[in-house]
């Protein structure tokens, strides 16, 4: 570990010196790239920096050892010190665990009903308000792509991205079945019902990172059926967008133009096509291939919201949080911030058995 650490402080020193150089003012762009090495760098050479002085103060505290008269002040720094290094090793082991290369993306999330008819459609839009009430919290502009209401209060489906640097590797772990135990508004009986609700977190992708052949494309319209007034209504402005290859669809009937939708559905098409080359070679590796949604069978589930009690849980870090309606407000940082470290800790553990 000392040498990466020691070439990851030879790297920053190099962009450092590189970034207060004079003639970089005239070139912007230049000096854009080098700003955000160095801002990455920067916290890691500060434990890297910590790191070094306090194995330099173990060292000197070790030799004041043998000195009768600095004995008794060395002795109570030491386990200071040794405690301090163990800290200062798994934090620099966590930096150095591999970037999500995505998590830096804009995200595209897709929320549709799956098993519970119309009680699933209810709990669809409300999961798609607990995203855009967390968007709002964080400061950050959500977009509708595409949505089609079921009529009484659901959706059928929605896409929506959040236009924000960094919000897949905030929103990454929400992909999966998400289930729903309450009692339904129509239930005379007072009966719970299990409903299910898959959602995708997709990263943005750009042309530059995933190219489409257009002959691969089939593209039609459609009169749009969202509220958008008579002029979507009289004229074809939806679009539906078909990749023949994978056989993926997106659609958009948002805006009020072709144009501006067929920009849109290509954005979600891309970023779809994206995922699906993710997923192949990550299953390459692994052996593997384990869907982003699953079915959205009851069984399959990543997390439950259990109304009568006032609790959610994640199942894949076994963890419960409760006050389910702050939670359904947006108040959902505590849930990621846990599945953040779950998923530095499986990476760390995989760096260390590798």
């Amino acid at each position: 570990m000392l040498e990466k650490l020691q070439e990851i402080e030879r790297r920053f020193d190099g962009v450092e010196a590189d970034y207060q150089n004079p003639a970089l003012v005239s070139n912007p762009k230049e000096m854009q790239r080098l700003g955000k090495i160095r801002a990455e760098l920067e916290p890691v050479v500060v434990a890297i920096r910590e790191y070094a002085r306090t194995r330099r103060d173990l060292v000197e505290a070790e030799e004041m050892l043998s000195d009768p008269e600095m004995r008794e002040m060395a002795q109570a720094e030491l386990d200071p010190l040794k405690s301090r290094i163990i800290d200062l090793e798994t934090q620099l082991r966590m930096m150095l665990v591999p970037k999500d290369p995505w998590d830096d993306k804009p995200v595209i999330v897709e929320i549709r009903p799956a098993a519970g008819g119309d009680e699933a459609a209810l709990f669809a839009g409300e999961l798609f308000r607990m995203y855009a009430r967390y968007a709002e919290r964080r400061r950050w502009k959500t977009e509708v792509v595409d949505i089609e209401e079921n009529g009484i209060g659901g959706v059928k489906t929605v896409t929506f991205n959040i236009d924000a640097a960094g919000a897949y590797s905030h929103l990454k772990h929400e992909s999966g079945v998400h289930r729903v135990q309450r009692v339904p508004a129509t239930e005379s009986q007072g009966r719970i019902h299990t409903s299910t609700v898959t959602v995708a977190v997709l990263p943005e992708a750009e042309e530059v990172d995933f190219e489409i052949d257009p002959k691969d494309l089939e593209i039609s319209t459609y009169r749009s059926s969202s509220a958008g007034g008579q002029h979507m209504q009289k004229n074809e402005t939806a679009i539906r967008i078909v990749h023949r290859p994978s056989g993926l669809v997106s659609t958009c009937q948002d805006e009020r133009s072709q144009a501006q939708n067929k920009i849109k559905a290509m954005n979600v098409l891309r970023s779809k096509l994206l995922l699906a080359a993710q997923e192949a070679a990550a299953a390459e590796r692994q052996g593997l291939r384990k869907g982003q949604i699953g079915s959205g069978d009851r069984s399959e589930k990543i997390r439950s919201y259990n109304f009568p009690d006032g609790r959610i849980t994640d199942h894949r870090i076994k963890l419960t949080v409760h006050n389910i309606h702050a939670f359904m407000d947006g108040d959902i940082e505590y849930m990621l911030h846990a599945l953040a470290q779950d998923e530095q800790a499986r990476k760390l553990a995989e760096e260390d058995g590798g």
